[in-house]
Protein backbone atom coordinates (compact mmCIF):
# COMPACT_ATOMS: atom_id res chain seq x y z
CA UNK A 1 0.00 0.00 0.00
CA UNK A 2 1.55 3.35 -1.01
CA UNK A 3 2.25 5.76 1.84
CA UNK A 4 0.60 9.23 1.85
CA UNK A 5 2.42 11.93 -0.14
CA UNK A 6 3.84 13.87 2.79
CA UNK A 7 5.71 16.50 0.74
CA UNK A 8 2.53 17.52 -1.11
CA UNK A 9 0.64 17.77 2.18
CA UNK A 10 3.39 19.98 3.60
CA UNK A 11 3.71 22.01 0.42
CA UNK A 12 7.48 21.58 0.04
CA UNK A 13 9.65 20.59 -2.93
CA UNK A 14 12.57 18.62 -1.48
CA UNK A 15 12.43 15.62 0.92
CA UNK A 16 14.72 17.35 3.41
CA UNK A 17 13.88 18.37 6.98
CA UNK A 18 16.26 20.54 9.03
CA UNK A 19 16.25 19.13 12.55
CA UNK A 20 14.81 21.38 15.29
CA UNK A 21 17.94 21.72 17.42
CA UNK A 22 17.27 23.75 20.58
CA UNK A 23 20.31 25.95 21.17
CA UNK A 24 21.39 25.81 17.52
CA UNK A 25 18.39 26.34 15.23
CA UNK A 26 17.01 29.85 14.80
CA UNK A 27 14.13 31.50 12.92
CA UNK A 28 16.72 32.63 10.35
CA UNK A 29 17.97 29.06 9.82
CA UNK A 30 14.47 27.58 9.59
CA UNK A 31 13.32 30.28 7.18
CA UNK A 32 16.36 29.89 4.92
CA UNK A 33 15.78 26.13 4.70
CA UNK A 34 12.08 26.57 4.02
CA UNK A 35 12.74 29.26 1.42
CA UNK A 36 15.03 26.76 -0.35
CA UNK A 37 12.11 24.34 -0.75
CA UNK A 38 12.83 22.03 2.21
CA UNK A 39 11.24 22.04 5.69
CA UNK A 40 12.92 24.31 8.24
CA UNK A 41 12.37 23.73 11.95
CA UNK A 42 12.53 25.57 15.25
CA UNK A 43 12.62 23.88 18.65
CA UNK A 44 10.37 25.18 21.43
CA UNK A 45 11.39 22.62 24.06
CA UNK A 46 13.13 25.31 26.13
CA UNK A 47 10.52 28.03 25.53
CA UNK A 48 7.50 29.37 27.37
CA UNK A 49 4.30 29.75 25.32
CA UNK A 50 5.03 33.47 24.98
CA UNK A 51 8.59 32.85 23.80
CA UNK A 52 7.33 30.14 21.45
CA UNK A 53 4.80 32.48 19.90
CA UNK A 54 7.50 35.07 19.32
CA UNK A 55 9.82 32.51 17.67
CA UNK A 56 7.01 31.33 15.37
CA UNK A 57 6.21 34.91 14.40
CA UNK A 58 9.88 35.72 13.80
CA UNK A 59 10.13 32.70 11.50
CA UNK A 60 6.91 33.60 9.72
CA UNK A 61 8.23 37.13 9.12
CA UNK A 62 11.16 35.58 7.20
CA UNK A 63 9.31 32.97 5.12
CA UNK A 64 5.92 32.37 3.56
CA UNK A 65 6.76 28.66 3.33
CA UNK A 66 5.82 25.84 5.72
CA UNK A 67 8.04 25.12 8.72
CA UNK A 68 8.08 22.69 11.66
CA UNK A 69 7.78 23.46 15.37
CA UNK A 70 9.15 20.83 17.77
CA UNK A 71 7.95 20.05 21.30
CA UNK A 72 9.55 18.01 24.12
CA UNK A 73 7.14 15.40 25.51
CA UNK A 74 9.29 13.93 28.27
CA UNK A 75 7.85 12.55 31.47
CA UNK A 76 7.89 15.46 33.98
CA UNK A 77 10.51 15.06 36.71
CA UNK A 78 9.38 13.00 39.70
CA UNK A 79 11.87 14.82 41.95
CA UNK A 80 13.68 11.77 43.27
CA UNK A 81 15.49 13.77 45.95
CA UNK A 82 18.01 11.09 46.90
CA UNK A 83 19.10 10.67 43.28
CA UNK A 84 19.10 14.39 42.51
CA UNK A 85 20.91 15.40 45.71
CA UNK A 86 23.60 12.76 45.14
CA UNK A 87 24.22 14.12 41.65
CA UNK A 88 24.32 17.73 42.80
CA UNK A 89 26.78 16.80 45.54
CA UNK A 90 28.99 14.95 43.05
CA UNK A 91 29.13 17.85 40.56
CA UNK A 92 29.60 20.41 43.34
CA UNK A 93 33.26 19.38 43.52
CA UNK A 94 33.86 20.88 40.05
CA UNK A 95 32.69 24.42 40.90
CA UNK A 96 35.58 25.58 43.17
CA UNK A 97 37.92 25.15 40.18
CA UNK A 98 36.16 28.21 38.71
CA UNK A 99 35.66 30.16 41.95
CA UNK A 100 31.93 29.47 41.74
CA UNK A 101 29.21 27.90 43.88
CA UNK A 102 26.81 25.22 42.61
CA UNK A 103 23.08 25.91 42.54
CA UNK A 104 21.52 25.16 45.96
CA UNK A 105 18.73 23.08 44.38
CA UNK A 106 18.03 21.65 40.92
CA UNK A 107 15.24 23.21 38.89
CA UNK A 108 13.03 21.78 36.16
CA UNK A 109 14.25 24.21 33.50
CA UNK A 110 12.20 22.72 30.63
CA UNK A 111 8.47 22.21 31.08
CA UNK A 112 7.18 19.14 29.25
CA UNK A 113 4.62 19.80 26.52
CA UNK A 114 2.44 17.07 28.02
CA UNK A 115 2.03 19.31 31.07
CA UNK A 116 1.61 22.62 29.24
CA UNK A 117 -1.92 23.26 28.01
CA UNK A 118 -1.07 26.93 27.38
CA UNK A 119 1.56 25.86 24.82
CA UNK A 120 -1.02 23.71 23.03
CA UNK A 121 -3.45 26.63 22.87
CA UNK A 122 -0.71 28.88 21.48
CA UNK A 123 0.07 26.35 18.73
CA UNK A 124 -3.59 26.00 17.80
CA UNK A 125 -3.81 29.79 17.51
CA UNK A 126 -0.57 30.26 15.55
CA UNK A 127 -1.13 27.21 13.31
CA UNK A 128 2.41 26.34 12.17
CA UNK A 129 2.27 23.94 9.22
CA UNK A 130 3.93 21.07 11.10
CA UNK A 131 4.34 20.19 14.80
CA UNK A 132 6.71 17.38 15.83
CA UNK A 133 7.21 15.60 19.16
CA UNK A 134 10.37 14.32 20.86
CA UNK A 135 10.62 11.92 23.86
CA UNK A 136 7.01 10.72 23.46
CA UNK A 137 3.66 12.26 22.60
CA UNK A 138 0.96 14.36 24.28
CA UNK A 139 -2.56 13.03 24.94
CA UNK A 140 -4.54 11.81 21.92
CA UNK A 141 -7.03 14.64 22.44
CA UNK A 142 -4.26 17.21 22.10
CA UNK A 143 -3.08 15.65 18.84
CA UNK A 144 -6.67 15.76 17.60
CA UNK A 145 -6.84 19.47 18.45
CA UNK A 146 -3.65 20.18 16.51
CA UNK A 147 -4.89 18.23 13.49
CA UNK A 148 -8.29 19.95 13.67
CA UNK A 149 -6.42 23.27 13.39
CA UNK A 150 -4.90 22.06 10.10
CA UNK A 151 -1.51 21.22 11.60
CA UNK A 152 0.41 18.16 10.34
CA UNK A 153 1.66 16.12 13.32
CA UNK A 154 4.87 14.03 13.47
CA UNK A 155 6.42 11.92 16.23
CA UNK A 156 9.98 10.65 16.74
CA UNK A 157 10.65 6.96 17.44
CA UNK A 158 13.81 4.97 18.21
CA UNK A 159 12.05 1.56 18.13
CA UNK A 160 9.10 -0.08 16.40
CA UNK A 161 7.21 -0.13 19.69
CA UNK A 162 7.57 3.65 20.05
CA UNK A 163 6.45 4.13 16.43
CA UNK A 164 3.36 2.01 17.09
CA UNK A 165 2.55 4.04 20.19
CA UNK A 166 2.81 7.21 18.11
CA UNK A 167 0.57 5.73 15.44
CA UNK A 168 -2.07 4.88 18.04
CA UNK A 169 -1.83 8.45 19.36
CA UNK A 170 -2.72 9.75 15.90
CA UNK A 171 0.50 11.16 14.43
CA UNK A 172 0.63 11.37 10.63
CA UNK A 173 4.31 10.50 10.10
CA UNK A 174 7.19 8.93 12.04
CA UNK A 175 10.75 10.20 12.41
CA UNK A 176 12.92 7.09 12.67
CA UNK A 177 15.89 8.29 14.74
CA UNK A 178 18.90 6.01 14.45
CA UNK A 179 21.59 5.74 17.11
CA UNK A 180 23.89 7.72 14.78
CA UNK A 181 21.89 10.91 15.33
CA UNK A 182 23.26 13.89 17.22
CA UNK A 183 21.55 15.53 20.16
CA UNK A 184 19.04 13.92 22.46
CA UNK A 185 17.84 10.41 21.76
CA UNK A 186 14.07 10.38 21.32
CA UNK A 187 13.65 7.40 23.66
CA UNK A 188 10.36 7.41 25.57
CA UNK A 189 11.89 5.63 28.59
CA UNK A 190 15.15 7.32 29.59
CA UNK A 191 16.03 4.72 32.25
CA UNK A 192 19.57 3.35 32.17
CA UNK A 193 19.79 0.36 29.84
CA UNK A 194 16.42 1.01 28.18
CA UNK A 195 17.77 2.45 24.91
CA UNK A 196 17.85 -0.29 22.25
CA UNK A 197 20.48 1.73 20.32
CA UNK A 198 19.16 0.72 16.89
CA UNK A 199 21.05 2.00 13.86
CA UNK A 200 19.08 3.96 11.29
CA UNK A 201 19.00 1.46 8.42
CA UNK A 202 17.64 -1.43 10.50
CA UNK A 203 15.16 0.86 12.28
CA UNK A 204 14.01 2.45 9.02
CA UNK A 205 13.34 -0.91 7.38
CA UNK A 206 11.56 -2.37 10.41
CA UNK A 207 9.26 0.62 10.89
CA UNK A 208 8.70 1.06 7.15
CA UNK A 209 7.75 -2.57 6.63
CA UNK A 210 5.47 -2.66 9.67
CA UNK A 211 3.49 0.56 9.25
CA UNK A 212 1.59 2.48 6.57
CA UNK A 213 2.64 5.92 7.84
CA UNK A 214 5.36 7.88 5.99
CA UNK A 215 8.77 7.58 7.67
CA UNK A 216 11.40 10.33 7.94
CA UNK A 217 14.95 8.99 8.33
CA UNK A 218 17.24 10.68 10.87
CA UNK A 219 20.75 9.86 12.01
CA UNK A 220 24.13 10.39 10.36
CA UNK A 221 22.75 11.71 7.05
CA UNK A 222 24.95 14.54 5.78
CA UNK A 223 24.80 14.60 1.97
CA UNK A 224 22.69 13.77 -1.06
CA UNK A 225 24.05 10.24 -1.34
CA UNK A 226 22.97 9.57 2.24
CA UNK A 227 19.52 10.96 1.54
CA UNK A 228 19.18 8.76 -1.55
CA UNK A 229 20.29 5.69 0.42
CA UNK A 230 17.62 6.28 3.07
CA UNK A 231 15.00 6.92 0.41
CA UNK A 232 15.94 3.66 -1.29
CA UNK A 233 15.25 1.92 2.02
CA UNK A 234 11.76 3.38 2.22
CA UNK A 235 12.10 6.83 3.75
CA UNK A 236 9.69 9.48 2.48
CA UNK A 237 12.07 12.25 3.61
CA UNK A 238 15.25 12.70 5.65
CA UNK A 239 15.93 14.86 8.70
CA UNK A 240 19.42 16.38 8.97
CA UNK A 241 20.66 18.23 12.03
CA UNK A 242 24.44 18.17 12.33
CA UNK A 243 24.67 19.05 8.62
CA UNK A 244 23.21 22.49 9.41
CA UNK A 245 25.22 23.39 12.53
CA UNK A 246 28.00 25.19 10.60
CA UNK A 247 25.52 27.31 8.62
CA UNK A 248 25.97 31.00 9.46
CA UNK A 249 22.24 31.20 10.30
CA UNK A 250 22.60 28.75 13.21
CA UNK A 251 23.38 30.08 16.69
CA UNK A 252 26.03 27.45 17.44
CA UNK A 253 28.83 28.91 19.55
CA UNK A 254 32.27 29.59 18.06
CA UNK A 255 33.64 26.76 20.24
CA UNK A 256 31.01 24.31 18.94
CA UNK A 257 31.82 25.28 15.36
CA UNK A 258 35.56 24.90 15.97
CA UNK A 259 35.08 21.47 17.53
CA UNK A 260 33.03 20.34 14.51
CA UNK A 261 35.88 21.38 12.22
CA UNK A 262 38.49 19.53 14.29
CA UNK A 263 39.44 15.89 14.84
CA UNK A 264 36.97 15.85 17.75
CA UNK A 265 34.11 15.57 15.22
CA UNK A 266 35.06 11.90 14.72
CA UNK A 267 34.71 11.09 18.42
CA UNK A 268 31.00 11.63 19.17
CA UNK A 269 29.49 9.53 21.96
CA UNK A 270 26.18 9.15 23.74
CA UNK A 271 26.00 10.24 27.38
CA UNK A 272 23.27 10.76 29.96
CA UNK A 273 25.53 12.71 32.32
CA UNK A 274 25.04 16.12 30.71
CA UNK A 275 21.25 16.42 30.81
CA UNK A 276 19.94 13.27 32.50
CA UNK A 277 18.82 11.81 29.16
CA UNK A 278 20.95 10.04 26.56
CA UNK A 279 22.29 12.42 23.94
CA UNK A 280 25.08 12.22 21.35
CA UNK A 281 27.73 14.89 21.12
CA UNK A 282 31.41 15.73 21.22
CA UNK A 283 32.75 14.40 24.55
CA UNK A 284 33.58 16.84 27.32
CA UNK A 285 34.47 16.48 31.01
CA UNK A 286 30.90 15.44 31.83
CA UNK A 287 31.05 12.31 29.64
CA UNK A 288 31.69 10.09 32.63
CA UNK A 289 30.83 6.64 31.24
CA UNK A 290 34.45 5.54 31.36
CA UNK A 291 34.87 6.81 34.93
CA UNK A 292 34.98 4.77 38.10
CA UNK A 293 32.05 3.05 39.76
CA UNK A 294 31.88 5.94 42.22
CA UNK A 295 30.08 8.15 39.66
CA UNK A 296 26.42 8.28 40.78
CA UNK A 297 23.41 8.14 38.48
CA UNK A 298 22.79 11.59 36.98
CA UNK A 299 19.85 13.59 38.24
CA UNK A 300 16.56 13.37 36.37
CA UNK A 301 16.07 15.19 33.09
CA UNK A 302 16.04 18.18 32.89
CA UNK A 303 17.32 18.70 36.46
CA UNK A 304 20.77 17.37 35.55
CA UNK A 305 20.85 19.86 32.69
CA UNK A 306 20.28 22.69 35.18
CA UNK A 307 23.49 22.00 37.07
CA UNK A 308 25.40 21.18 33.86
CA UNK A 309 24.45 24.57 32.43
CA UNK A 310 25.46 26.29 35.68
CA UNK A 311 28.81 24.53 35.60
CA UNK A 312 29.36 25.47 31.94
CA UNK A 313 28.48 29.12 32.72
CA UNK A 314 30.96 29.21 35.61
CA UNK A 315 33.71 27.57 33.53
CA UNK A 316 33.14 29.66 30.39
CA UNK A 317 33.31 32.84 32.49
CA UNK A 318 36.90 31.77 33.20
CA UNK A 319 37.58 30.97 29.54
CA UNK A 320 37.09 27.20 29.93
CA UNK A 321 34.68 25.38 27.61
CA UNK A 322 35.26 21.86 28.93
CA UNK A 323 31.60 21.47 29.98
CA UNK A 324 29.83 22.82 26.88
CA UNK A 325 27.09 20.63 25.39
CA UNK A 326 28.25 20.31 21.78
CA UNK A 327 25.68 17.95 20.28
CA UNK A 328 26.61 16.28 16.99
CA UNK A 329 25.94 13.03 15.14
CA UNK A 330 28.26 10.38 13.78
CA UNK A 331 28.35 12.11 10.39
CA UNK A 332 29.92 15.22 11.96
CA UNK A 333 33.22 15.04 10.01
CA UNK A 334 31.17 15.65 6.84
CA UNK A 335 29.71 18.97 8.07
CA UNK A 336 30.06 21.87 5.62
CA UNK A 337 30.26 25.57 6.30
CA UNK A 338 27.66 26.85 3.82
CA UNK A 339 24.70 29.24 4.01
CA UNK A 340 21.58 27.17 4.65
CA UNK A 341 19.98 27.87 1.29
CA UNK A 342 23.17 26.90 -0.53
CA UNK A 343 23.47 23.74 1.57
CA UNK A 344 19.95 22.65 0.60
CA UNK A 345 20.83 23.32 -3.06
CA UNK A 346 24.01 21.25 -2.68
CA UNK A 347 22.07 18.37 -1.11
CA UNK A 348 19.56 18.38 -3.96
CA UNK A 349 22.33 18.52 -6.58
CA UNK A 350 24.07 15.59 -4.88
CA UNK A 351 20.83 13.60 -4.79
CA UNK A 352 20.35 14.19 -8.52
CA UNK A 353 23.97 13.34 -9.36
CA UNK A 354 23.89 10.14 -7.31
CA UNK A 355 20.58 9.18 -8.87
CA UNK A 356 21.97 9.69 -12.41
CA UNK A 357 25.03 7.61 -11.53
CA UNK A 358 22.88 4.75 -10.18
CA UNK A 359 20.88 4.68 -13.43
CA UNK A 360 23.83 4.91 -15.81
Amino acid sequence: MPKPDMLSEWGITHPIVQAPMVGVSTPALAAAVSNAGALGSIGLGASTPEQGRELIRQTRALTQRPFNVNMFCHRPAAFDHARNDAWLQYLSSFFPEFDAAPPPVLKEIYKSFVDDRAMLEMLVEEKPSVVSFHFGAPPVQWIDELKSAGIYVIGCATTLSEAQQLERAGVQAIIAQGYEAGGHRGVFDDGFGQDQQMGLFALLRIIGESMDLPVIAAGGIMDGAGINAAMMLGASACQLGTAFILCPESCATPEHRQALKSAKASQTRVTSYVSGRPARGIPNRLYLESGTDSVPMPAEYPLAYDVAKALHAAASAKGCHDFAAQWAGQGAPLARELPAQRLVQALVEEMQAASRFSHS
